[in-house]
């Protein structure tokens, strides 16, 4: 969209966006909603609560959050608005998904600003449904905490969604320490970035040839204790080896905390009898309780009147976090014996892991196949890593 044709009609989209969403906000908050909007800010974990956070906690409740019936709000709400046109529609149900991140202000760009993503390592161009005047006070070469939403049909044009959070550019040591944090704990933001998501996959079989050859295998079943000393030996070895590929002249006269445990089990694992560990092509590296109990019993399908064994393997198919990985491994290693395993198990005399076992999988692990297959592994961008370090454009 280009020319003064173009810039009026984006003015009157963003216009027309601030009317929807003040529609949105009213619907999200009126008494049809409450108990769901009182669930939502339950969740947010705070007893009081700022302006700032209930307004953050209400777009969020409005464009995402999930109904009894898996709707959203927004959902409902477009339901709910016969008016709106094909337009409206598509402006509105575009938030669904939207954009949040730790962003570098780049510059200003007439009434947007250039936003650089620290976490997906893209850049947004951004307005404020609210005019220029809100992005006035923001400081230059700062950084702001923001939501985006997209405004369609323009591409590649964003709107702030809820508040901004500033921060100078002198708090970029801190900025980049939270925005390292957030991309390691939720690599779905990261993954935004399509060449992202390729140089994840690229990194993780890079990862996971070194674990198979530190290891031998890309299978371990141990004893919690000796699943941390072995490792933390091998991230200790990683640590070792990316320290000697660096120039002599680049490499530190010592590495603080080469020494100190970089990996520690979470409760819940280091409480089992064993672990296993697979570090697998598609799901990455994770962790199984009681992985040992469960190889014998698909090794022994006899076990299986042993409760202690049954109750391992209703586990796993009653869990929402481990994914269908470990299961098909045992019935892969197992063909023999799979089969009467789970007939004793879920008391089915027809059952046959070649004929039903997907299905299962499907059943009991939905949510699992809801998504594509990202990389385990976060990847991040070279201008965060700047600022991690110190460094300045």
């Amino acid at each position: 969209m280009n020319g003064r044709r173009g810039g009026e009609e984006l003015a009157r989209l963003i216009e027309r966006s601030a009317e929807l969403k003040r529609d949105l906000v009213d619907f999200a908050c009126s008494p049809r909603l409450e108990r769901s909007l009182a669930a939502a800010m339950a969740e947010a974990g705070l007893e009081e609560f700022e302006e700032a956070d209930a307004i953050g906690i209400i777009d969020r409740f409005a464009l995402q959050y999930r109904l009894p019936d898996g709707r959203t709000v927004v959902d409902r709400f477009v339901a709910s608005r016969p008016d709106l046109d094909a337009a409206d529609r598509e402006m509105l149900l575009g938030w669904r998904d939207p954009v949040e991140g730790i962003f570098e202000i780049r510059r200003k760009d007439g009434d947007a600003i250039i936003l650089l993503n620290l976490i997906d390592d893209l850049e947004y161009r951004t307005y404020s449904n609210m005019g220029p005047a809100a992005f006035r006070q923001l400081p230059r070469g700062g950084f702001v905490h923001a939501r985006l939403v997209p405004i369609r049909p323009v591409p590649g044009v964003w709107l702030v969604s809820g508040t901004m959070s500033s921060y100078r550019k002198s708090d970029a040591a801190q900025i980049a320490q939270v925005a390292m944090e957030t991309a390691t704990r939720r690599p779905e933001l990261v993954f935004r970035n399509p060449d992202k998501v390729e140089q994840g996959w690229k990194q993780m079989r890079d990862d996971r040839a070194a674990f198979v050859e530190f290891f031998g295998s890309d299978e371990l079943v141990l004893p919690p204790a000796e699943a941390e000393e072995r490792l933390n030996a091998y991230y200790r070895h990683q640590q070792e080896a990316a320290l000697a590929r660096r120039p002599a002249r680049r490499r530190p006269p010592n590495l603080p905390g080469l020494d100190v445990p970089a990996f520690e089990l979470p409760p819940g694992l280091a409480d089992a009898d064993t672990i296993g560990i697979i570090y697998d092509e598609t799901d990455g590296l994770n962790f199984y309780p009681d992985y040992g109990m469960l190889r014998d019993l698909f090794a022994d399908p006899a076990l299986a009147a042993d409760k202690r064994y049954a109750d391992v393997l209703r586990g796993y198919l009653r869990s929402e976090t481990i994914a269908p990985l470990p299961l098909q491994r045992l019935a892969a290693a197992h063909p023999d014996t799979v089969d009467a395993v789970y007939r004793k198990i879920l008391r089915k005399r027809d059952f046959t892991w070649a004929e039903h076992g997907e299905a299962l999988m499907r059943r009991r692990k939905a949510w699992y196949y809801q998504h594509e297959p990202r990389p385990g592994v976060s990847v991040i961008g070279a201008r965060l890593m700047e600022l991690a370090s110190g460094g300045r454009r």
